[in-house]
């Protein structure tokens, strides 16, 4: 990340070398030196800002483009407007990260405890010499099933934030709370209480 920072304010560095020299050599390190910097937050940024990632591709291109074209005065202002679109980039990657992770957090920290409390009430139950008024064995079993399907979703989230795909994660994570209530319900158990809202996970790529 201080690489990526460093040559950002390469780019920013560069733009006064138009009052001493002709545009073109300036305006080819401000375009490359951005280039580096896109390049280097690109994989974080594709799994958490991927439109904003596009942007600034699209801006770069078309920088390159006015370079091409011998058009260096254009390009030289493009590429300093580059370094800007490429620290944007970087920040946000930054902030979608620390929101997801924590987003994340959260959900570890209260899943795997309704997971607990949903397993001790079915082996109670299973214990039991008789039901409770109201449950059943087609309950019972149902309850089990919802359980091995939560127990088992979350197992594949934890491997996909594990392996630092953290949208996909979530993605995976986002309905077992709402499964979770419902199993609980069934067993005639109180829901637990509410986890703070997860944020839109990044679109999966």
């Amino acid at each position: 990340m201080k690489k990526t920072f460093a040559l950002l304010a390469c780019v920013l560095l560069v733009a006064g070398l138009a009052a001493c020299n002709t545009d073109k050599a300036p305006a080819d390190l401000a375009i490359k030196a951005a280039d580096d910097a896109i390049t280097a937050v690109a994989p974080e940024a594709e799994k958490y800002v991927p439109d904003q990632l596009t942007a600034a591709k699209d801006a770069l291109a078309a920088a390159k483009d006015k370079f091409a074209k011998g058009q260096y005065k254009e390009a030289l202002a493009a590429g300093t407007e580059l370094a800007n679109t490429a620290k944007d980039l970087v920040a946000a990657t930054a902030a979608k990260k620390d929101e997801l992770t924590k987003a994340w957090n959260d959900l570890a920290a209260s899943l795997p405890q309704t997971v607990a409390s949903i397993q001790a009430k079915i082996e109670e139950f299973g214990k039991a010499k008789k039901l409770p008024k109201g449950m059943d064995k087609a309950k019972l079993a149902q309850a089990q099933e919802g359980l091995a399907g939560i127990t088992k979703a979350w197992d594949e989230a934890s491997a996909a934030f594990t392996a630092g795909n953290l949208g996909e994660a979530l993605g995976r994570a986002s309905t077992l709370k709402d499964k979770g209530a419902e199993v609980m319900a069934l067993l005639g158990m109180a829901p637990a209480a509410a986890p703070a809202e997860a944020p839109a996970a990044a679109p999966a790529k």
